[in-house]
């Protein structure tokens, strides 16, 4: 595979991750747990039969438990801490905070032994969190008695897709098919929580079921498959740019679909904190990035 395809191939994950948002709130009623436990089946039977008829599943045999482990943390961790914030809190709002992950990689990744943060990544960090405050300010914590709760969610949200992100380069080159175990695994954790935490709900009608469909085989299915394939054989650098993109395009989305409004609030908000997360990964163009 040429480094050309395997980039085009990953950023098919970033279009796929424009979509989470508005199929998240097309699968409500489920409850977050539930949800979690349903795509992840259906993403983890994906990575089956494409396993199966690849390079089969011993390919399996040489990865660790840690990074097993890492895997099924950082998944079941970030999508309970978004789905819960997206059943409480203002979607658009909620999507922008959520979407701060790829400047806190960053962030993160400048503090790793050999890696300096230089003063354009505070400056994008400064911007982008006048983003965020242009969100709580404007209304994002108020609209609803959960608001506050999910907006602060959103933000733990954004922290462990980092650390998980950056985590995962101290780990060693593992093969994408390992992403199937993350995401079985995920499943299984999901549905014991769920028993035990929540009341059962299906999704209603034909939308919900397409939404819940679409979720587990895009945003958290394949998404992650292709991803791990363009991180680990295409352009990093061109991807973790590219990533920066994907509040704008969520908040266009849910705006398109009639889930948010176009206030001059919200714009703003949302160019402040792509801009600011694009500033500092200029400042991080000396090596590759989350």
């Amino acid at each position: 595979m040429t480094r050309t395809r395997a980039t085009l191939i990953g950023t098919t994950a970033i279009l796929m991750w424009a979509l989470l948002a508005a199929l998240t709130i097309g699968t409500a009623p489920v409850p977050p747990l539930q949800l979690n436990a349903m795509c992840f089946g259906l993403g983890g039977a994906i990575g089956l039969v494409w396993i199966a008829f690849g390079r089969g599943f011993g390919v399996l045999r040489g990865v660790g438990w840690t990074v097993y482990a890492l895997g099924a943390v950082g998944l079941f961790g970030y999508h309970f801490l978004y789905f819960t914030a997206f059943r409480i809190a203002p979607y658009a709002q909620t999507g922008l905070i959520a979407y701060l992950w790829p400047l806190f990689i960053v962030l993160l990744s400048g503090l790793l032994p050999g890696e300096t943060l230089r003063p354009l990544h505070l400056i994008g960090a400064g911007l982008a969190f006048c983003g965020a405050a242009l969100i709580v300010l404007g209304g994002g914590m108020s609209a609803g008695p959960g608001a506050t709760a999910g907006i602060g969610l959103a933000f733990l949200c954004a922290v462990t897709w980092a650390g998980y992100s950056v985590l995962s380069r101290k780990l060693g080159d593992v093969p994408t098919e390992a992403v199937t175990v993350f995401c079985l695994l995920t499943a299984v954790m999901s549905a014991v929580s769920h028993l035990a935490l929540e009341t059962t709900a299906w999704p209603q009608g034909t939308l919900g079921w397409a939404s819940t469909l679409a979720l587990g085989t895009g945003p958290v299915g394949l998404a992650f498959f292709t991803w791990d394939i363009g991180m680990k054989r295409g352009d990093i650098q061109m991807l973790g740019t590219l990533s920066y993109a994907a509040p704008l395009l969520s908040t266009l989305v849910l705006i398109a679909t009639g889930h948010a409004a176009a206030t001059p609030v919200l714009g703003l908000a949302a160019l402040a904190i792509t801009g600011g997360a694009a500033l500092a990964a200029r400042a991080g163009r000396k090596g590759p990035t989350g």
